[in-house]
């Protein structure tokens, strides 16, 4: 379990960071994600496409990032929505956390203790934001 203040404020940085290299030219919604997986930070951002079904979230992006480079167990995910204003934020949290498809994905490398960092929203733990993760069978290693 992460505690460390440092590495987790290293964390939203980075995601606040990979925020900043999204394409989303449909939705000017800048999205950024940062995965802490075996000690090494992995950033994503969201990929928009014309065809909307095409379009990748910032933490899939960072997850698959993760996965590339050989990593089954993220032991720690920053997701930072940097256009939602402050007023958004206060009368519309929920505009600033990870989607369905996210939450799920994250499940297959995540354990449900796995600290979740939404920026201006909270700290959360990944049974928090998904109680009842589907699961075929236990995580591959």
């Amino acid at each position: 379990m992460i505690t460390d203040r440092e590495l987790i404020e290293t964390l939203r940085a980075a995601a606040r960071n990979a925020a900043k290299s999204a394409y989303c030219p449909y939705s000017n919604f800048h999205v950024g994600a940062a995965i802490l997986a075996g000690g090494q930070v992995f950033t994503g951002a969201n990929v928009e496409n014309a065809s909307y079904g095409l379009t990748t979230c910032a933490e899939r992006t960072a997850a698959f990032a993760a996965v590339l480079a050989g990593h089954r167990k993220f032991d720690a995910v920053a997701v930072s929505c940097v256009d939602v204003s402050e007023d958004e934020t206060q009368e519309h949290p929920e505009m600033l956390m990870p989607c369905g498809a996210c939450r799920q994905l994250l499940a297959e490398f995540a354990d449900a203790e796995t600290l979740i960092l939404v920026d201006r929203a909270g700290e959360f733990r990944l049974r928090d934001l998904l109680p009842h993760a589907f699961r075929l069978r236990s995580r591959p290693e």
